[in-house]
């Protein structure tokens, strides 16, 4: 329970996260679905085709430079437009839109003004650009011509206004077209088209919109509408169109606009209206506007669902995610698991584009990442408290090197049962003499240097210090670590412990100190595990052959130093060599004990 309510307030923190989200979406969660959707787009917009009733008249370098003899520099005289006007009018378009503003009169030019003026007027199919302005009142909207296409809720405002700037060279009757606002996100990014601006109850149609109407093209119920990109429109300049209708015999097909939208505008770098896209950081603002007009033509403009079904998917991987911690599934897996799902929802998003769909998954797979790595951090900190702690614990007992590599592996088990153990008790001969010749100061450093190299001797056999027992030590093998030849190691490291006594002894001679030790072993099984109150646990072995090994211990006096059982015997097979000290009688015991001494191995 208290695993499942760690992982579960990681949760918790993931759903709060979403919910103070509201106030900072776009830096929280539709940035990161922006940039996949960003990448996504370039890499499949070679799957769709542009329109081909699109055509785009280009204002480009070349043109400014082949007209400037005769148009002079930028701006040009507006009655070159009229005449372009004029010439793609003959061809029977299906529509001709202007990408430049003409809110300004030419005060030196106001014939070329009045040509333009004169020449939309005639020419029914013509759209001009609007551009609704950050900041000013501008005109009173009930005011503004029907050519505009205003709409007017139930909420209009009488006297509501709006900073527009209008095509005023133009005749109001001639103001049809709408907003060709660029439209950006909040990185400066421009994904979406206006369909409409709202003011005080006044809905102000974009120029798409305007065409959608006239045209009745499907549009969106939100206003705005997230484009679905495509490579560049058939482009032709501008400069080769309006040369060709003044020769005397042209050479451009006769039918090249027929039927066709045509767009005028600029992608010249020096008229500055380039534009930061997901396909681009300097997309023609003609292109981006050729784009809303074929999203509406085809009805295949994005559809966006709910975010907060979204924001339920996040929290539902990390559920999942903190069901796989609480019971304990691999970290590993579970990353791999996640790497998968990210797969498949990004083979979601670009099948969604593919059906006209922007599916924000790239959110809830970033949060469920943010969650895994919160959540295999808490599971990691814990694990290592955990080991931390049975190092501490089991050093007391074991080489702490083996218990680091033990819990590493995860081969510790410290829960109490029965298994095969072989048992040492090795205790000290004379030590009561000793102790009444000797300070008791000198004496206990005597038994700590004795007992530091008789433990380092156990531990390298890979046994398991039990206790100290006054002079005496109690010292297992085959548990907590599963050894298959535990009598053979214990048997080793009591010859080893006699040994290592010799030396000892060789040390002390000079000092006139001299003592000598009896070990007992025995083999069978026995409960192994963490005995004791709650507050007061030690690894131990108990049972009756912990017993047994004790007694055989006191049987070594006059006999031998090391004494084994039979059993021990037999579990370590023709390893060593034993001589039989016949049958003794114990304590506790109705029968007598078969017992042997150890030589080195064969």
């Amino acid at each position: 329970m208290k695993q499942i309510s760690r992982y579960a307030y990681l949760i918790l923190l993931v759903a709060v996260a979403l919910l103070i989200g509201a106030d900072y979406r776009w830096a929280l969660f539709e940035r990161i679905d922006a940039v996949a959707g960003d990448a996504l787009t370039r890499a499949s917009v070679t799957q769709r085709t542009p329109s081909p009733d699109i055509v785009l008249v280009n204002i480009d370098q070349k043109s400014l430079e082949l007209l400037n003899a005769e148009a002079g520099s930028w701006p040009w005289p507006r009655a070159i437009h009229a005449e372009l006007i004029t010439a793609i009018a003959a061809q029977q378009p299906k529509a001709i839109i202007f990408d430049l503003l003409f809110n300004e009169m030419d005060t030196f030019r106001a014939d070329s003004d009045a040509l333009l003026r004169d020449t939309i007027a005639s020419t029914p199919n013509v759209y001009v650009p609007t551009v609704l302005l950050g900041d000013g009142s501008g005109a009173r909207l009930a005011d503004l011509p029907a050519s505009l296409g205003l709409i007017k809720t139930s909420a209009a405002q009488a006297d509501a206004r709006a900073p527009l700037l209008l095509p005023l060279i133009l005749d109001p009757a001639s103001w049809r077209g709408g907003l060709i606002n660029f439209n950006h996100d909040g990185d400066g990014i421009g994904r979406h088209y206006l369909r409409y601006a709202e003011r005080d109850g006044w809905r102000v149609p974009s120029l798409p919109a305007a065409l959608a109407r006239d045209f009745h093209w499907p549009a969106p119920p939100e206003a705005r509408m997230r484009l679905n990109w495509t490579p560049r429109h058939a482009t032709v300049s501008y400069a080769d169109v309006y040369l060709d209708a003044g020769r005397e015999k042209p050479q451009r097909p006769a039918n090249e606009f027929t039927g066709k939208i045509v767009l005028i505008g600029t992608a010249a770098p020096g008229l500055m209206d380039l534009r930061p896209t997901p396909l681009s950081k300097t997309w023609p603002g003609v292109e981006i506007l050729a784009t809303a007009i074929d999203n509406l033509q085809h009805g295949d403009w994005l559809r966006e669902p709910p975010r907060p079904w979204f924001a339920a998917l996040a929290i539902a991987i990390a559920a999942l995610l903190a069901i796989g911690f609480a019971l304990g599934v691999n970290s590993l897996w579970l990353g791999a698991a996640m790497a998968l799902v990210s797969l498949g929802g990004i083979a979601a998003m670009w099948a969604g584009l593919l059906r006209l769909y922007f599916l924000p998954l790239a959110m809830p797979l970033i949060w469920g990442w943010v969650y895994y790595w919160l959540a295999a951090l808490t599971a990691y900190m814990k694990e290592r408290a955990r080991r931390e702690a049975t190092v501490r614990l089991f050093g007391r007992f074991l080489d702490p090197r083996v218990v680091g590599q033990l819990v590493a592996g995860g081969a510790l088990n410290s829960a109490p049962a029965a298994r095969e153990v072989t048992v040492l008790f090795s205790d000290i001969r004379g030590f009561t003499a000793l102790s009444e010749t000797r300070p008791p100061e000198e004496i206990v450093a005597l038994i700590n240097r004795y007992f530091s190299r008789q433990v380092a001797v156990i531990f390298r056999h890979g046994g398991t210090l039990d206790k100290f027992i006054g002079d005496a030590i109690m010292a297992f093998w085959g548990a907590p670590v599963d050894d298959a030849d535990h009598a053979r190691h214990a048997v080793a490291a009591a010859l080893e412990m006699s040994r290592e006594l010799e030396l000892f002894r060789a040390e002390l001679a000079l000092a006139h100190i001299d003592f000598d030790i009896g070990i007992g072993i025995h083999t069978g099984r026995a409960v192994v595990g963490f005995i004791g109150a709650d507050d007061r646990l030690d690894y131990t072995v108990i049972g009756d052959m912990v017993n047994l090994a004790s007694r055989i211990e006191g049987q070594t006096k006059g006999i031998a130093r090391i004494l084994v059982s039979q059993a021990t015997v037999e579990a370590c097979g023709n390893v060593f060599q034993f001589i039989d000290r016949g049958l003794h009688n114990v304590k506790g015991r109705a029968e007598a004990v078969q017992l042997y001494e150890p030589k080195e191995e064969r």
